[in-house]
């Protein structure tokens, strides 16, 4: 894990209670009150979802709960923001999966 460890105003991180959570299947460590985004982030996990359409990445771009890029599915609620959504214990969270546009099928096959 990539973190800081000792922060002027957050403090010692070896004082903070770890905590387990799910992505796509694998246990992860976070840390009590840390975000999905945070958590994820320091675990290596750099690709939350892909778009849509294209199937590209995608990311934490902004981190303030704006863009809805880092959008994620935690405990079967889908499109949840893992930037401000706090990691609890045992929560599974899944990235978003690229969906077969039907409307977009069908005016191709048209």
């Amino acid at each position: 894990m990539t973190r800081i460890v000792n922060h002027p105003i957050l403090g010692n991180l070896d004082d903070r209670e770890q905590i387990s959570f799910q992505f796509d299947g694998v246990t992860y460590k976070a840390f009590k009150n840390e975000t999905v985004a945070a958590a994820l982030l320091a675990n290596g996990i750099r690709k939350l979802r892909v778009h849509e359409d294209s199937g590209t990445p995608r990311g934490i771009y902004c981190n303030i709960g704006h863009c809805m890029e880092c959008r994620v599915t935690v405990n079967d609620q889908a499109n949840v923001r893992a930037c401000l959504t706090v990691v609890e214990k045992n929560m599974v969270v899944e990235s978003g999966k690229q969906h077969p546009n039907i409307v977009k099928r069908m005016v191709e096959q048209r």
